[in-house]
């Protein structure tokens, strides 16, 4: 068996006080800069728009924890998208059915994705390269490379309710939950975690991983496919450019939450808050004025020192 050591673990706790109190000082710093930042609107806008990260967030949080990584949410999302508006526009499909057959889509892409990475040990990264030109070819093909307006029949997921929350938002926080609840406290999880850490020693243990893996991945695609769907609610609309660099602030939002690139650690709590983190920074760069260029160099910026503080953690060194 592989003496390979175990990665040290900061305590979930002390993980989510650290961001909870970075979200805290860049609620002030931009509150600072601009009068209108803090306030009811300003909040709503965000949680209302980070229904369809925070799902894809969760997903890329299990595939990095088997130690694995997934490049292809985004095309996936623009992919579900078009074929949702295919089963509703040219198929007379009703909403929940075109959602259903879309996100079975997903999820089948993402289990192709699994298949391959098990069956032939590529590595995910080349996999995952692959399938996002696949699927955003496909949604090219489906949609004629035009953006298809499938009207408001979707748009109860994007309608407020109480104190001008979503119902979107409503179901992206259960999820997180339920996610949650999965990765700590269930066998899946606990399998999930060992193959990223140690996964020659699942397999001595008697455990196969494949099973594990290959749902993993097809579970991140469905989540890309449900990130589509709280698109379309919220914009009436399925475009075949929709998710171009989604897949990176998925992996950002993770990464920043503490889930570790090498696999073996991740917590869906923190990952909701790294991706409050990115919301509440592209919003705040927003209401100050700051340039795109300035935004992409600021956001990138963010995610080198997350993976830099990766590296700490991996190591051992508190960070």
């Amino acid at each position: 068996m592989s003496t390979r050591p175990v990665k040290s673990r900061r305590p979930l706790g002390q993980s989510a006080l650290g961001l909870i109190g970075a979200l805290v000082v860049m609620i002030i710093l931009f509150s600072l800069l601009s009068r209108h930042f803090f306030s009811a609107r300003t909040f709503t806008t965000i949680a209302n728009e980070i229904p369809d990260l925070l799902v894809m967030s969760v997903g890329m949080t299990f595939v990095l924890v088997i130690g694995g990584i997934d490049l292809s949410v985004g095309s996936m999302l623009a992919f579900t998208g078009s074929v949702i508006s295919v089963a509703a526009l040219q198929w007379g499909w009703p909403p929940l059915a075109a959602a259903a057959v879309g996100l079975v889509a997903a999820a089948a892409g993402g289990a192709v994705t699994g298949l391959i990475c098990v069956a032939w040990r590529v590595p995910s990264f080349i996999v995952s390269l692959g399938m996002l030109e696949v699927a955003r070819g496909l949604a090219y093909r489906l949609t004629d490379s035009r953006t298809a307006y499938v009207g408001a029949s979707f748009d109860w997921l994007g309608n407020p309710w109480a104190f001008g929350i979503t119902p979107a938002f409503v179901a992206a926080i259960a999820i997180a939950g339920f996610a949650q609840w999965i990765l700590t406290r269930t066998v899946f999880g606990r399998h999930a975690t060992a193959i990223g850490t140690n996964e020659k020693a699942v397999r001595l243990a008697g455990v196969d991983p494949r099973p594990c893996q290959v749902a993993i991945f097809a579970g991140s695609a469905a989540l890309a496919g449900l990130a589509a769907v709280f698109q379309i609610s919220r914009l009436e609309a399925a475009d075949p450019n929709a998710g171009v660099g989604m897949e990176l602030q998925a992996i950002a939002a993770a990464v920043i939450g503490g889930t570790s690139l090498m696999g073996g650690r991740g917590s869906i709590v923190s990952t909701v808050l790294g991706a409050l983190v990115i919301a509440v920074l592209e919003a705040g760069l927003a209401q100050v004025g700051a340039t795109e260029p300035t935004k992409r160099i600021i956001t990138g910026a963010v995610i080198v020192g997350a993976v830099i503080l990766d590296r700490y953690r991996a190591r051992g060194i508190p960070g």
